[in-house]
């Protein structure tokens, strides 16, 4: 009987062991998936600042891009604006002078429609 009490003592004396090294590998298993969670959290915060950096770069290109548009674009509105202001000028004198003309130029006629009633 000893010897069967002995080879049950055995018996549990293993399932303890094993036991304990499945509980130990358990955590060990834990450790590692917290681990690998933090470092992809880590990774994609990486990642995020990264994009997020190379996008206000593009916004401020772009922005920088179109502010020398308007830059470009309101001078050639002023340029426009001087040239036809200075041709206003030049031709403001002849053009009152020839509508002035055609205005104090009258032509009476008898309008081609006109019935004169007897």
């Amino acid at each position: 009987m000893t010897s069967q009490s002995q080879g049950i003592q055995q018996l549990l004396q293993a399932e303890k062991r094993a036991k304990d090294k499945l509980e130990e590998a358990k955590k060990r298993k834990g450790k590692r998936l917290k681990q690998a969670k933090e470092e992809a959290i880590a990774e994609i915060d990486h990642y995020r600042l990264q994009r997020e950096k190379e996008f206000r770069n593009k916004q401020t290109n772009v922005m920088g891009s179109q502010g020398n548009l308007s830059a470009q674009i309101e001078e050639q509105t002023t340029e426009t604006i001087r040239n036809l202001t200075s041709s206003y000028q030049k031709n403001k004198e002849s053009m009152m002078k020839k509508l002035l003309n055609i205005i104090y130029d009258v032509k009476p006629e008898i309008h081609p429609n006109f019935r004169h009633a007897a």
